[in-house]
């Protein structure tokens, strides 16, 4: 019973101990499968396992559908749009040029045309019509996450630890569990709607959610903040793999020819019966 109370007192210790350390800016612990920056066709800390493009395919948005089944996973988890994620990703392979789409970015590009409209932007300004560069490609997002107990671990080291710290560790990994997620990500032309590749990516990651049993639920924003990050990093993995997977569709791509011509209502065998 001792060693459980004293957990507390350790927990309240480190954390002074804590406010005397210095910030660890750029940690690799706090990074995710997309790191790094990108400027350009140029990349500065990317994450090594990223496929690369000697050539761009075109343009691309990404665009995220907030209406779908899975995008309770974002919000259950308080996790912001994937977005910036496959953007950041997109432009170091070199394998997309992106282009802005999403509504607030959209809303600041109209909202400068609306000023230079009005007069109240300088005449050099150049915002005129014509500016603006069309998205080839758009990129679609999708999330399958799980949540998998492991409870099974926690009686195992009850086992081999006993009574006291064993108790205390086996209630603990009686609550992690393995956290999946599983990604998909679908390229679709713009001008013709065709879709053109799509590749699933997978990740796990062990979460040790359970420390807010002994510490309490409200100990601290630092555990709950660590339990949104793991929640992130795993489905930043999973749509590193799925970008990755698709760009090495991309590189074997092959056209795919249905006689008669593509969407004309006289293509293919697959025909229904005629008035």
């Amino acid at each position: 019973m001792k060693e459980l109370l004293s957990l507390p007192g350790m927990f309240a210790a480190l954390l002074l101990v804590g406010g005397c350390a210095s910030m660890d800016m750029g940690s690799e612990a706090a990074k995710t499968t997309a790191t790094g920056s990108a400027a350009g066709a140029n990349a500065q800390g990317e994450n090594p396992v990223l496929e690369k493009c000697d050539k761009t395919f075109g343009t691309a948005e990404v665009i995220e559908d907030p209406d779908s089944d899975w995008y309770w996973v974002l919000d259950r988890y308080k996790l912001k749009s994937t977005a910036p994620v496959l953007k950041l990703l997109a432009q170091q392979s070199n394998c997309f040029v992106i282009v802005e789409r999403g509504n607030k970015g959209m809303r600041s590009m109209m909202r400068e045309r609306s000023l230079d409209q009005s007069g109240e932007l300088r005449k050099s300004s150049n915002f005129g019509k014509g500016q603006m560069v069309s998205a080839d490609f758009a990129i679609n997002p999708s999330i399958i996450f799980s949540d998998k107990n492991a409870g099974s671990i926690g009686g195992n080291i009850a086992g081999l630890l006993g009574s006291g710290t064993g108790r205390t560790l086996a209630g603990l990994a009686g609550n992690a569990s393995f956290k999946e997620a599983s990604t998909m990500l679908t390229l679709v032309d713009n001008r013709s709607s065709v879709q053109l590749a799509a590749a699933e990516g997978s990740a796990r990651n062990t979460d040790f959610g359970a420390l807010s049993v002994i510490f309490g639920r409200d100990a601290g924003g630092s555990l709950g903040g660590y339990s949104k990050t793991a929640e992130g990093k795993v489905i930043a993995a999973a749509l590193t793999d799925s970008f990755n997977n698709l760009v090495k569709a991309l590189r074997n791509y092959k056209m795919q020819n249905v006689k008669g011509g593509l969407g004309t209502g006289n293509s293919g065998s697959l025909q229904v019966q005629p008035d």
